[in-house]
């Protein structure tokens, strides 16, 4: 199974877990010219942006670890892009989740990364 295979298998795992979970899913590999989300959905009064990874096993580290700084910042622009195409989300509370998947095991982490904008520096 290639890597695009594999990343769709996982991100369906994932939606799946998700709704079972409560989540509302709206969107799913969002793309634009920032980038792209995964998978976009509603739970408990957030609009939220979520990020999965995968990792056979931890061997290459963990896959929450794989969220650096810079696909936050990605990440984060793409989810100004979603709200403003999107203008029924526009004024929601918006929340940055990570889907860790480890082997078999799904861990949920909320809230894993504040809103980052563009970088400030000169």
């Amino acid at each position: 199974m290639n890597k695009v295979i594999t990343g769709r298998t996982y991100e369906e795992k994932a939606a799946e877990y998700l709704k079972q979970q409560g989540v509302r899913l709206i969107a799913s590999n969002f793309r634009c010219r920032q980038g792209e989300i995964d998978l976009i959905g509603l739970h408990e009064n957030c609009l939220v942006f979520f990020e999965v990874k995968y990792r056979k096993d931890g061997r290459c580290g963990m896959p929450e670890e794989a969220v650096g700084v810079s696909k936050q910042r990605k990440i984060c622009r793409t989810s100004d892009y979603f709200r403003v195409s999107n203008k029924q989300y526009q004024h929601m509370q918006v929340r940055f989740d990570v889907i860790a998947v480890l082997g078999e095991v799904i861990t949920w982490y909320k809230n894993a990364f504040s809103y980052r904008g563009a970088a400030m520096g000169w």
